[in-house]
């Protein structure tokens, strides 16, 4: 891949206001830049984004409908009625409806939950479900990560004498639900002071209101921030602000004292011996809890999200596993099937973006598949397959261009839509998919950038051997969690060579291992450079040549760092 490395050198002024920033905090210049960069000017919000503290969250009740929500709830569980937890079934609504289950239940015994199957009634709140609720008894549903567009099916339930309070934080159209309360920092009325919480995050904040009116300790409902860290790092929220200080104190959970669900998703990921980060939660456990609702039904998940009973978390974390192995095998199927399809697209070098349509395709996958196409191509993407009579699909992103406004400005071609920046889904009637794909292609070759869709890297600093050392990764761990808005930094250092002992090693010699030294000291930096080992020959020639990656620490060696080497070029091809 022929990256674009992308670097602003910072003007004297920059330089050294980063200089002095890192001096107050006693950090490495370079990491002073990475704080500016951040937005982050004094050493005061520094230290505050180093420790970001549970006591920083934002009072609940500054959210719109908060009281009116809070109020309903009391008066539910006062006069006894029957509460239903409803939610999306990707991981984002499921730890959602786990979380708010299971603080609940601990003081509330007439509660369920449900998750709508995914290919007999779609994405949000159905009518079967409004029904389900009907059947059993229901007056209040309590709806998580969804909602905030079922116009229709709440105003049916308001009709069967059941309330909802909505708890999203998708993006809202013109006219609201008629729900008692809407919780959504995204509504145009919002005057809470952070709308990128996940709907995790949402869900939460609701029972942090719960917990204040009610005089409950703070502590219970921190005990369940383990889940809230899943949903914030799977469903690609910014890693800032409210989100970085819930994600943090999720992640200490889960490396201290993670439920007994979640330990027992963490120990068949075989995560259990280490200190788990934000990437395994993306990679590992979310992809997990995800293919509950992919290939069967999204309640187990929740069953194993709530269950105490450790035998019982063992097996049903081995069969969300299953399920998970068996997506990965259809996931590289379909990918295969639908880069071929992308090659035959007439016209590609030109398009600015990828829609392709199957109607054989597994419906619970294709958001997966639209991912992966955005990764290889560099475009946003749309995949399609047929369900219930109709197209449907899911869109995904790239850096910095909003998918949800080119899927909303086809929306007269649409049945339903919904979603955010990075990520949406819709459904059409099939014989639309040729409009559809000619009016999106339309709207994103007017507003993206050419920059947007090249192969780039953003380099956060430049570096030599010399600045690197334990010390300077310790510093940078603070920075941690990574995602969003805060992404993990990288750095690139010019003029390195060939220390003599540089191999390709790994399956089929993909990789190359390498000792590097640079030309301005005799520091040797150990690294690793996956799936680039067609550079193996030049490196052994001992020319130089430039390197951006990331900085770990050497699980090999305890103590010690290592690169992560994400691109190579020889020196004569840098500008």
């Amino acid at each position: 891949m022929n990256y674009k490395w992308i670097y602003e050198q910072p003007e004297l002024a920059e330089v050294e206001a980063a200089r002095t920033l890192a001096e107050e905090l006693d950090i490495h210049p370079a990491l002073g830049k990475l704080l500016r960069d951040r937005g982050i000017y004094s050493a005061a919000d520094a230290r505050r984004f180093f420790k970001p503290q549970l006591s920083e969250l934002h009072d609940p009740f500054l959210m719109d409908d908060m009281q009116e929500a809070v109020e309903r709830l009391n008066r539910a569980m006062a006069e006894k009625e029957r509460i239903l937890v409803y939610g999306d079934y990707d991981v984002d609504g499921v730890t959602a409806v786990a979380l708010v289950y299971k603080f609940l239940q601990q003081y509330y015994s007439n509660i369920d939950f449900y998750i709508p199957d995914r290919y007999e009634e779609g994405y949000g709140i159905s009518f079967k479900g409004v029904d389900f609720a009907a059947a059993t008894g229901v007056k209040l549903i309590i709806v998580l990560d969804c909602g905030i567009k079922a116009v229709e099916e709440i105003a049916y339930a308001k009709s069967l004498g059941i309330d909802f309070i909505i708890c999203d934080h998708h993006v809202p159209d013109d006219e609201l639900p008629p729900a008692v309360a809407i919780l959504n920092p995204k509504r145009r009325d919002n005057h809470y002071p952070y709308e990128h919480l996940s709907g995790c995050g949402v869900g939460f904040k609701f029972m942090q209101g719960f917990a204040v009116s009610n005089g409950i300790e703070f502590n219970r409902l921190a005990a369940l921030l383990d889940l809230c860290a899943v949903s914030i790092a799977s469903d690609i929220v910014p890693i800032m602000g409210e989100n970085r200080i819930l994600a943090t104190a999720g992640i200490r959970r889960l490396n201290t004292s993670p439920s007994v669900g979640l330990q027992a998703i963490i120990e068949v990921c075989g995560l259990g011996e280490r200190e788990l980060t934000m990437d395994d939660l993306i990679f590992k456990i979310g992809p997990r809890i995800n293919a509950s609702g992919r290939m069967q039904n999204g309640r187990e998940a929740v069953e194993l999200l709530v269950e105490n009973d450790v035998q019982a978390a063992v097996e049903g974390a081995s069969r969300i596993n299953l399920y998970n192995e068996a997506r990965k095998d259809l996931d590289r199927q379909m990918t295969e099937e639908a880069v071929v399809m992308v090659r035959d697209l007439p016209g590609l070098e030109d398009r600015r973006s990828i829609v392709i349509y199957n109607e054989m395709w597994h419906k619970g996958v294709i958001g997966i598949v639209a991912s992966r196409l955005t990764e290889q191509y560099f475009r946003p993407a749309v995949v399609l397959t047929r369900s219930e009579g109709m197209a449907t699909g899911s869109a995904r992103s790239v850096s910095g261009f909003d998918v949800y406004g080119a899927v909303q400005s086809c929306a007269d071609l649409l049945e339903n839509f919904g979603g955010h920046t990075y990520a949406a889904g819709l459904t059409m009637k099939a014989e639309r998919v040729p409009e559809f794909e000619r009016r999106f292609e339309e709207y994103v070759t007017q507003h993206i950038h050419d920059d947007q869709i090249e192969a780039s890297i953003d380099i956060d600093a430049m570096l030599d051997f010399k600045d690197i050392s334990f010390d300077f990764y310790r510093q940078l761990k603070r920075f941690a969690p990574f995602g969003p808005g805060n992404g993990k930094p990288k750095f690139c250092t010019k003029r390195v060579y060939d220390y003599g002992t540089s191999k390709v090693v790994g399956r089929g010699q993909a990789h190359i291992k390498l000792e590097l030294v640079d030309g301005k000291s005799s520091h040797v930096m150990n690294g690793i450079a996956f799936g680039q080992s067609a550079w193996a020959r030049y490196i052994k020639t001992k020319r130089a040549f430039d390197i951006c990656y990331a900085i770990e620490e050497n699980s090999h060696r305890r103590g010690e760092v290592q690169l992560l080497i994400e691109d190579i070029k020889p020196v004569e091809q840098v500008p």
